[in-house]
């Protein structure tokens, strides 16, 4: 499930807004710097009538259309607004922005998904086709402006598909932050030398609600070039980041040998509507 109930103590400072006006300071920054763009990699319509349990993000979201953004980079929380958002449907209306927020995906390095929450089109007769982002939304350094980024909307019908992958830079501190556990679960301290993360479109269970195993660790296909140059393909030897409700998974690596990109075969996990995945590949983003 997309959805997670999180507990005392965990981090909920400006990780759900629904200011609908843009508030966030023209600070005049580009939208690309040191080979680093502001640009949209995925907008997914996950549900056309979220649960119950989506008012733990934001009070009165059951009902309204779920869509999860991905962005190039993490964001600045504190520059979002659901106003940033334009939701554009096929014939050609505007959305109903009600709320945007980071939850689920708030562990370090995470910060690039934002769940969109409102009437944003109906699937059956005039779904969502374009996010623009229109207000000034920073990345977390606060070097890029995202301001003029846009996406088409994968539509409902869809399963989810891998938009990033990425070398992790501290894999040891994925499901932390600062003195506050969030829910994603670590890699193996022993034998573990790096780690990619997976980052989906929308967020990913099995057919039966379960987060992946053991056998869905044995799915995963990472190719790496050795010292040489040679490629060859291996399985993560751990797969970590579960059991917090969101779109990310950690590829936890025993080699040092250099990923190059990730692929997962079709039919196996499925988003929160029940479509499941095609089979999907993402080249690896190395570290800046």
């Amino acid at each position: 499930m997309w959805f997670v109930l999180y507990g005392p103590g965990v981090w909920t400072d400006n990780i759900s807004n629904r200011d609908l006006s843009d508030t966030t300071v023209d600070a005049g920054l580009p939208s690309e710097v040191n080979g680093q763009s502001a640009e949209l990699l995925s907008a997914f319509h996950g549900l056309d009538a979220l649960p119950r349990v989506s008012n733990v993000i934001c009070r009165g979201s059951k009902g309204n259309t779920g869509m999860p953004v991905v962005f190039s980079t993490e964001i600045d929380i504190s520059t979002m607004q659901a106003g940033d958002f334009r939701i554009t449907t096929r014939s050609g209306a505007t959305g109903t922005m009600h709320c945007a927020s980071v939850l689920p995906a708030t562990d370090p390095g995470e910060l690039r998904t934002v769940l969109l929450i409102g009437q944003l089109g109906p699937a059956d007769s005039d779904p969502p086709v374009r996010v623009d982002i229109i207000g000034h939304l920073h990345s977390i350094d606060g070097t890029i402006d995202f301001r003029g980024a846009s996406v088409p909307v994968i539509p409902l019908e869809d399963g989810p598909s891998i938009t990033l992958a990425e070398v992790v830079d501290d894999w040891t501190q994925v499901g932390t932050l600062g003195p506050r556990r969030v829910r994603g679960s670590l890699c193996p301290t022993k034998g573990i030398v790096q780690a990619v993360r997976v980052t989906w479109e929308g967020g990913v269970t099995l057919e039966d609600g379960t987060e992946p195993g053991e056998a869905e660790r044995d799915l995963y296909t990472i190719t790496v070039t050795t010292a040489d140059g040679t490629r060859r393909d291996i399985k993560p030897a751990a797969l970590a980041n579960l059991g917090d409700g969101d779109n990310n998974h950690m590829l936890c690596m025993d080699t040092s040998d250099m990923p190059v990109s990730v692929s997962f075969p079709a039919s196996v996990l499925t988003d929160p509507n029940g479509d499941l995945n095609p089979a999907t590949r993402a080249d690896v983003s190395p570290l800046r």
